[in-house]
């Protein structure tokens, strides 16, 4: 699951766009199917998003949820896709972006009545 956040005149205009370009990535780097996007946008008044200085109006936080089992350096090519498709696509900067990735071991994570380490048919790895 994965969360944006960013003030809502900025957000909610390329949501879509957005969505599509985080996708990509995580269809390219971590072989996530065309149907396994589950992408959760809150738009927030400026006055309830509190940023670092440096960054713009147009600063956004992604926060992707997975199941533990990538490794480091897969993780890391996810996150320099990420920037890169995102400046290339959306025309926001590096500086204005924050990616965090938490992971959760497959036993919590709870979905279509099982828990994830009883899910054996999965249509992507989770050890990539």
């Amino acid at each position: 699951m994965i969360l944006v956040y960013g003030i809502k005149e900025r957000l909610n205009p390329i949501k879509a766009k957005l969505s599509d370009a985080i996708h990509n990535c995580m269809q390219k780097v971590l072989g996530m199917p065309e149907d396994k996007r589950a992408h959760r946008f809150v738009p927030l008044e400026k006055e309830d998003f509190y940023y670092p200085g440096g960054r713009s109006d147009a600063y956004t936080v992604i926060e992707i949820n997975i199941m533990a089992g990538r490794k480091p350096e897969t993780q890391k090519v996810l996150i320099k896709a990420l920037f890169q498709e995102l400046e290339t696509q959306l025309s926001l900067s590096p500086m204005d972006i924050e990616i965090t990735i938490k992971e959760q071991a497959p036993y919590q994570w709870g979905f279509r009545g099982i828990t994830g380490d009883e899910a054996n048919d999965l249509k992507y790895k989770v050890n990539v």
